[in-house]
């Protein structure tokens, strides 16, 4: 099924120019990139999108991470891409990720994993309408 996933190169892998590598993996796994930006969250931004872990003990942590520096968003899109952005991610602890993962070969630790993806669809249509409007992302073409 074709899916439209919300994926964050957060703070650390961008400030270790990062990007381009990170899109290069999601590419290599046919997943491509239908809008993207760059932002400096401020606090206010950030306490809004991650709301949903406002009464976690990583909340205050994850807010100061989040707005240290520039990010890079971008639409993934392709053939579940949700559940396969987030197997190329890796899981959240870089130590515990897969062989190839983008968070065990670039992630510092659980909070500076350098990537973030929605987990569900509904999650992904929140994030993604939360960075972008209809005219910025893409829509697949149809013409021969």
């Amino acid at each position: 099924m074709q899916e439209r996933t919300l994926a964050i190169i957060k703070p650390d892998a961008f400030s270790r120019n990062l990007v381009g590598s990170i899109i290069a993996m999601a590419e290599e796994k046919q997943l491509s990139m239908v809008s993207g930006k760059v932002f400096h969250l401020t606090r206010q931004q950030v306490e809004s999108f991650y709301s949903v872990h406002r009464d976690k003990s990583f909340f205050e942590s994850l807010t100061r991470f989040m707005t240290e520096g520039p990010i890079f968003v971008m639409v993934l899109g392709g053939e579940e891409a949700i559940s396969l952005w987030r197997k190329i991610m890796g899981a959240t602890d870089p130590g515990q990720a897969e062989e190839g993962t983008i968070r065990q070969r670039f992630g510092e630790s659980i909070e500076r994993n350098s990537v973030h993806g929605s987990d569900d669809p509904e999650t992904a249509r929140f994030e993604i309408g939360f960075f972008f409007n209809a005219l910025e992302v893409v829509e697949e073409s149809n013409a021969d």
